[in-house]
């Protein structure tokens, strides 16, 4: 069963704005293995202009599903996000069965649900460009230095302080963010 996390920005969040979330999000616990207890994070922010933005970050073991949308009706704007998430959830499992098949294992189950049609526009994934980096270790103001000077909206480099690979990138707002890479244990 997922768990719900739902905050609202400039808005009281309702019992039946909580209820119709849920409800819309619940259907997808079909696609979900239940052993995995995930956390739904819902962020509901009002805009002044009478617009809604709808959030929704759900974090699974092997994958991070995430969508939002913005419209003047908050209740069509859940609907679309649920709409997202489930063909996110298709086309990620769609590509593991047929990446699974290639290496002669039989198909992996997302969850114990049954396949849903695979959609049209799923086509293989084509990487149009290489680049090889060397990567020096850094601190976080110097990369950040280093992206402005190369105009560029995000830049990878190697903390100084913990050797793993840092991501930091510029927002819409015009502030920065920091993606921090942690290890990943393999449970066995």
């Amino acid at each position: 069963m997922i768990e719900y996390k739902i905050r609202g920005e400039n808005m009281d969040t309702t019992d039946a704005i909580e209820d119709y979330i849920k409800d819309k999000l619940d259907k997808l616990e079909i696609y979900i293995d239940s052993k995995t207890n995930p956390v739904a994070h819902v962020n509901i922010r009002k805009y002044s202009e009478k617009t809604f933005k709808v959030e929704v970050t759900l974090p699974l073991p092997n994958v991070t599903l995430r969508a939002e949308e913005t419209n003047p009706d908050f209740y069509y704007a859940v609907d679309l996000v649920s709409d997202k998430l489930a063909r996110q959830i298709r086309k990620y499992k769609t590509r593991v069965n047929r990446k699974s098949r290639e290496k002669g294992f039989k198909n992996i189950d997302f969850a114990e649900a049954v396949t849903p049609e695979v959609e049209a526009d799923d086509k293989p994934v084509e990487v149009i460009r290489r680049k090889t980096l060397s990567l020096k270790p850094m601190d976080i103001e110097e990369a950040i230095l280093q992206m402005e000077l190369l105009q560029h909206d995000f830049f990878l480099f190697r903390n100084q302080d913990t050797q793993e690979l840092d991501i930091v990138y510029r927002r819409d707002d015009g502030k920065y963010g920091l993606i921090e890479s942690a290890t990943i244990e393999n449970s066995k």
